[in-house]
Parts: C-alpha cells; sequence; structure tokens
C-alpha cells in the first residue's frame, strides 16, 4: 500500500500504518461511525474526505471539520473506558480508510515513545484548531462564524487568482451554515450582504473571496498560522 504522506506528520502516520488492522474502501455517503456507537476503533483516512459532525440539541448538523488523506477520526476515545463516539463522520467521496484498534494503538503509544510523542504534538494541534473555531463561533455571533468559515476554506482549498482566492470546493448556502451553525435563511442573508459589497462571488457553486482582509478585520483575526486555521 501506497501513502502520500504530508510532510508534518511523517512519522506517526508511517507507524500507523504498520499497526492498522486492515483498510477498506467506502463509498461516498456510507458512515465511519456514528454519534453514540461503541467506540473501539480509530480511522486513518487515506483517500476521499470525511466529514466530521455533531448533532445539536436542536437537531441542528454542525460540520466541524473535513478529513482529508493521512487524517485521524475517532482520536476521542482513546485511554477511555467504554467508550462511544462523540461525533458522525461521514465519506463525502469515494475514499480508502486504515482501520486501527483501539486497544492496539494504546498499547503502540506507550511502546513507541517517538510515537507517543507525536501523537500527543498532533493531538495538541487537533485541539487548537477546535478551540479556535468555537471562539469564534462564541465571541462573533453567526456573522462572525460564517466569516471565520470562509476564512478557513481559503487556507483548506483555496487557489489564487488574478480577482481573489477561490475556494476551490463546491459549497451550498446550507453546508457553509452547517460549518457555522447557522440556519440556510441566515447564510442566505449574509453571503448576499457579502457579494452586495464585492467582498465575495458566487460562480456554479464555488465561491471566490475578493477582499480577505475584510473577512479577518470584522473578526479580529490574530493571524493564527495556516496549520491552526483550516476547516480540516
Amino acid at each position: 500500500m501506497t501513502v502520500d504522506l504530508k510532510p508534518t506528520h511523517t512519522i506517526e502516520i508511517k507507524e500507523l500504518i504498520k499497526i492498522a488492522d486492515k483498510t477498506v474502501c467506502f463509498e461516498k455517503g456510507e458512515y465511519l461511525f456514528r454519534e453514540g456507537e461503541e467506540a473501539d476503533r480509530l480511522f486513518l483516512v487515506i483517500s476521499g474526505k470525511v466529514q466530521i459532525s455533531k448533532i445539536t440539541s436542536e437537531g441542528r448538523e454542525l460540520n466541524l471539520r473535513i478529513c482529508s488523506g493521512n487524517d485521524i477520526c475517532g482520536e476521542l476515545t482513546l485511554f477511555t473506558d467504554t467508550p462511544r463516539y462523540l461525533f458522525n463522520a461521514l465519506m463525502l467521496e469515494d475514499g480508502e480508510v486504515a482501520i486501527i484498534k483501539k486497544s492496539v494503538l494504546e498499547k503502540e503509544l506507550f511502546k513507541n515513545s517517538m510515537l507517543g510523542y507525536e501523537f500527543m504534538k498532533w493531538m495538541n494541534d487537533h485541539f487548537r484548531r477546535t478551540h479556535t473555531k468555537f471562539r469564534d463561533l462564541v465571541l462573533h455571533g453567526k456573522k462572525g462564524a460564517l466569516y471565520s468559515t470562509l476564512i478557513r476554506m481559503t487556507n483548506s482549498y483555496g487557489v489564487q487568482k488574478e480577482d481573489g482566492i477561490l475556494i476551490d470546493l463546491p459549497l451550498t448556502n446550507q453546508k457553509l451554515g452547517d460549518f457555522c451553525g447557522t440556519s440556510r435563511e441566515s447564510t442566505n442573508k449574509i453571503i448576499n450582504d457579502l457579494k452586495r459589497k464585492n467582498i465575495i462571488s458566487v460562480n456554479k457553486g464555488k465561491i471566490t473571496v475578493h477582499d480577505l482582509q475584510y473577512l479577518r478585520d470584522k473578526i479580529d483575526c490574530e493571524n493564527c498560522p495556516v496549520e491552526y486555521c483550516n476547516i480540516e
């Protein structure tokens, strides 16, 4: 099996591949796991994209991140008794996923100090990304949460063009709303306002951000490193 390794996580990814129980091909629309299910496995994404989401008390789906090649999901179940998955993991496109038994990884983290160290670094980065996302949502409300989501999208899927940064990912207003906990109607209103001000434009479902600094200024952007300010 050949894996295209991300430079920042080469050591732990190599080790995780070694201890994977098996690899499985999943189709778009399949779930790796659902919130509340018994959790005894972790998943290493080899190809494809996986959406991690949470159902709120109001029944609304909140998309937390998108995992792609070499990302891990299901990691919050480690070192807990009778764990259950806290989120849903949905395949957004066909892909291949390596499955690692929770018990095997826990033993390996104790035995392999380098793997344990690298895994702790990865978890710390993951928690920092999650913290900044919720900070933007809590401190800046619906509009700020959407601005933050657009900024993160440019970091994860942005392609520099002459007139701005193209987010090279088809997005409906409903999908955007799911990333920041807002309704489709609220998202429509904010998006239309940004279009009127020529901050963004939309063509065939893809958004181009023409004035990224405007979005940053509105949420008092701290210019976090890109690895902490993305949607993945």
